[in-house]
């Protein structure tokens, strides 16, 4: 074969529109960011036709359960394009992926990507694969490997999404939710920094009937700094307290509010009685509800309302597990309990006591 053919179908595909050594140039650099996330069990680099992990490295597990966890980002990806800021949007992947791991007992070990775009742009897909190191490197996951398709005629040459992969290790006897959840159990709601990653297509409608503008101001920030607050990522605050045995379950509030969510952690025949006033609402989603005019129980069905992981402990460890909150400086509030009820399957009901 002729010693120019690669020269010749690197030439054919740029005019398909796919450049090999756009690709190749973004590689590099990520095999070098991707380094920073390393934690002990990690074999291969960036650059193999898989990453390889060493579980026996990883940790000492007795009885050790692997979890894996896919997310994407949703619409906020609009938000990000509409902003030209696009370094928040790797962590919102990564926190997608590793609070769902978590939520299930499990420790977040590793961590895949998957970007998609019309024409690779190398700053842009640097910037959101520094968001997804710095995501990693606040789970303790490492970056152990990704694809970047160019795909176009697919996306728009200015478009992309992302998708991410975690996997994760957990104690057999640390799995949540445990099967003793009882009567009068505490329920405890921590914060979100925001919208997190969900219910975007609400506002992504608003923008596109000029009701909002992103520039505007609220509570002394432009509206799009507000909606583009990265996903908190629930990690190291909540394992320590999930390995010492002072968890009985976690719910990740995510789509569908915590409505939705908070059910999936429940025994049949049992509720949960939360507070509506038991937390400060950040003031976007004051905001949220009166642009859409949208009633209190729409807004919890849809938005995390301020609550981006529930906790649900006993009474006797409830003292302690608030004392590490506050120690990671993670804002936590006693938000409900856990009732029996005549009903088959959980739900949530509503009190205000405020």
């Amino acid at each position: 074969m002729p010693n120019h053919s690669y020269k010749n179908a690197s030439q054919h595909y740029r005019q398909a529109g796919v450049d090999i050594a756009a690709g190749e140039m973004l590689v590099a650099k990520i095999k070098r960011l991707s380094k920073q996330t390393n934690r002990e069990g990690v074999i291969s680099g960036i650059g193999g036709f898989a990453g390889l992990f060493d579980l026996a490295a990883a940790a000492n597990y007795q009885a050790p359960v692997m979890l894996a966890a896919t997310d994407g980002v949703g619409t906020k990806l609009k938000i990000a394009h509409a902003m030209h800021k696009h370094d928040t949007i790797g962590i919102d992947l990564v926190a997608m992926c590793v609070n769902d791991i978590l939520a299930q007992g499990g420790e977040p070990i590793f961590f895949l990507d998957y970007l998609a775009c019309g024409k690779l742009h190398v700053d842009t897909m640097y910037t959101i694969v520094q968001g997804i190191v710095q995501g990693c490197k606040e789970a303790n996951a490492a970056l152990i490997g990704g694809e970047t398709a160019e795909m176009p005629g697919c996306y728009p040459q200015d478009q992309y999404d992302v998708a991410g992969f975690a996997i994760g290790l957990a104690e057999r006897n640390n799995l949540l939710p445990k099967t003793n959840i009882k009567a009068d159990d505490i329920i405890i709601g921590i914060a979100s920094s925001g919208l997190h990653s969900n219910g975007y297509s609400v506002i992504n409608k608003l923008i596109a009937e000029h009701r909002i503008k992103l520039n505007e101001t609220l509570d002394g920030s432009t509206l799009g700094a507000l909606l583009l607050k990265p996903t908190t990522i629930y990690v190291s605050a909540l394992l320590p307290l999930i390995q010492q045995g002072l968890v009985t379950a976690l719910a990740h509030i995510t789509g569908g509010g915590i409505t939705s969510n908070l059910p999936r952690v429940l025994p049949a025949h049992h509720c949960a009685l939360i507070d509506k006033k038991g937390w400060p609402r950040p003031i976007i989603f004051d905001w949220l509800q009166k642009e859409c005019a949208l009633a209190d129980e729409e807004m919890l069905s849809v938005y995390n309302c301020g609550i981006g992981m529930i906790l649900i402990t006993t009474t006797e460890h409830q003292a302690a597990v608030m004392h590490q909150l506050e120690l990671a400086q993670l804002p936590a509030w006693l938000i409900g309990r856990v009732k029996q009820s005549k009903a088959k399957s959980p739900y949530v009901e509503y009190s205000e006591h405020r």
